[in-house]
């Protein structure tokens, strides 16, 4: 591998920018490929089968060719807003998982590093905590409080922000109430349809490591349709 692309592979990595590395297995040749960016005139010829397979997320050797793709994607943010039992379950699951973990919570006594070791923990209300958060259509929010004085924020910045993902715990009238809270604060009925609620796929469970895992689920899911 050439220093100047191994640099560059470098600092893209550094930044979380997401790309891929294709090479040319036969003579060595490798580049960069980034989406919506001009491909190397040496692997023009293959750029649709590259871009799928970015597209799938996926490694290998494009078939018929000896050209290799190695993805690498930017962790997905997961905020949590909440720091209740279930989001300890989250956090186990997602740990193995490609994603950047917060937590907002303003109860200090729920919202601590002993519950939540080596997991970034933010004390402030989701307004305050989201004015020092940098987001984007590539971050999930899951809101588990049930309290719309700490949900209803941040699932307001969610749908201006576009997250891919948004999840509400709560029961179908919870939820109902929710979203006409939300209409009346001027969201579309398209835009409060975004909002997964209640949260989580249909498992039948009903424990705290059972929600989190029907959460942890459904969001998998909806990162691989993205």
């Amino acid at each position: 591998m050439k220093i100047e692309l191994l640099k560059k592979i470098i600092e893209k990595k550094e930044k979380k920018m997401e790309f891929a590395i294709i090479t040319n297995l036969e003579n060595g040749e490798g580049c960069v490929f980034e989406k919506d960016k001009l491909l190397d005139k040496s692997f023009e010829k293959y750029k649709d089968k590259i871009m799928s397979q970015f597209a799938k997320k996926k490694n290998g050797i494009i078939e018929g060719t000896n050209i290799f793709v190695e993805c690498y994607i930017r962790p997905i943010k997961v905020i949590v807003v909440g720091a209740v039992h279930i989001a300890q379950y989250l956090i186990s699951f997602a740990k193995s998982l490609n994603f950047e973990i917060l937590i907002i919570d303003p109860r200090g006594y729920f919202a601590s590093e002993q519950r939540f070791p080596g997991v970034k923990v933010i004390n402030k209300w989701p307004d305050e905590a989201f004015a020092e958060i940098k987001t984007d259509q590539n971050t999930a929010l899951i809101a588990l409080t049930h309290d719309p004085k700490i949900d209803d924020p941040a699932l307001r910045h969610a749908l201006k922000k576009d997250f891919f993902y948004i999840g509400a715990l709560g029961s179908k009238k919870t939820h109902a109430n929710r979203c006409a809270r939300l209409k009346e604060s001027g969201f579309t009925k398209e835009q409060i349809n975004k909002i997964f609620g209640p949260i989580g796929i249909k498992l039948g469970g009903k424990s705290a490591p059972e929600i989190a895992l029907s959460i942890i689920s459904q969001l998998v899911s909806v990162v691989y349709k993205k």
